[in-house]
């Protein structure tokens, strides 16, 4: 056999090695979650909190933290990231029970206290169970999905199916298969990835207001990742830079808390396009 045929063959089977293992072990690449014991108890300070359970049809179980506020004006249905548990993330629900909504949050299986077999579509119709649980209590119209991150995909699905009041995505990416391809360009993940998650696919079919939030200087997801789904639907959308804004650290900027009182407490009116320089032509006198 000629040398180069030889290398050819074994360049070959390290490739089909290195996609049999990343298809098997990319939950624990994708997914940090933090595992709770049943008895953990969980506390804020200055916040009412109950927490919930939810077992679903397949056996199940979806952990989850309800905080509370006197005359809500809506709930918010807060997703989170794909790290750690809800107990370090139930730090943010103050950014939204400070303006009187209601947070509902939960941790994905396999994170926290939720137990169960996970996969992208176990997940996306264990969000809905959650949706439809919250909707049964409160109309729609007063329903804000907000994704973070990995949340920001399951956010996007969930407002594509249902009519809440607003979606608001917090450091969005375009789609899963494009984030990781930025550190794996040789591998074909649109074939190995279990987990697509194609919020570009799913924005397109949203009709509620679309509020994306990104620091531009992310390094995990770029910033342009919502610059690009922000033009999926741009009557709809707007686009809030958080100018010098990480990936983790967007809620220690001032500009970011200022952007979400202006989307949560904002009320869009309709320009009158007449009155703008919008048709206006140039004109001269001879």
């Amino acid at each position: 056999m000629p040398a180069w045929l030889h290398t050819v063959i074994w360049i070959i089977a390290i490739y089909i090695v290195i996609s049999i293992l990343l298809y098997y072990l990319q939950d624990f690449f994708l997914f940090k979650p933090e595992k709770l014991p049943k008895e953990f108890k969980f506390y804020y300070d200055n916040q009412v909190v109950e927490e919930y359970n939810l077992e679903t049809r397949d056996g199940a179980v979806i952990n989850g933290l309800h905080f509370k506020t006197k005359n809500p004006k809506g709930v918010v249905l807060y997703l989170k990231g794909n790290s750690k548990s809800i107990k370090g993330w139930g730090k943010f629900a103050v950014d939204f029970t400070r303006h009187n909504y209601d947070v509902i949050m939960v941790d994905y299986r396999g994170f926290g206290k939720s137990i169960g077999k996970r996969s992208q579509k176990a997940l996306k119709r264990d969000l809905q169970y959650v949706y439809n649980k919250i909707r049964e209590r409160v109309s729609e119209k007063y329903i804000i999905l907000y994704g973070r991150s990995m949340g920001s995909g399951f956010a996007t699905k969930l407002a594509s199916m249902n009519h809440p009041k607003m979606l608001i995505l917090d450091a969005p990416y375009y789609s899963l298969t494009k984030v990781t391809g930025r550190y794996m360009p040789f591998m074909p993940l649109s074939i190995l990835l279990k987990y697509p998650m194609p919020t570009y696919k799913w924005l397109k079919y949203v009709n509620c207001p679309v509020h994306i939030i990104h620091g531009t200087n992310d390094k995990l997801i770029p910033f342009k990742s919502s610059v690009k789904l922000s033009e999926i639907k741009p009557k709809i959308t707007r686009l809030y830079p958080i100018i010098g804004g990480g990936h983790k650290n967007m809620n220690t900027f001032e500009s970011y808390h200022k952007v979400l009182e202006e989307i949560i407490l904002g009320e869009e009116k309709p320009i009158d396009l007449s009155t703008t320089s919008i048709g206006v032509k140039h004109s001269y006198k001879k």
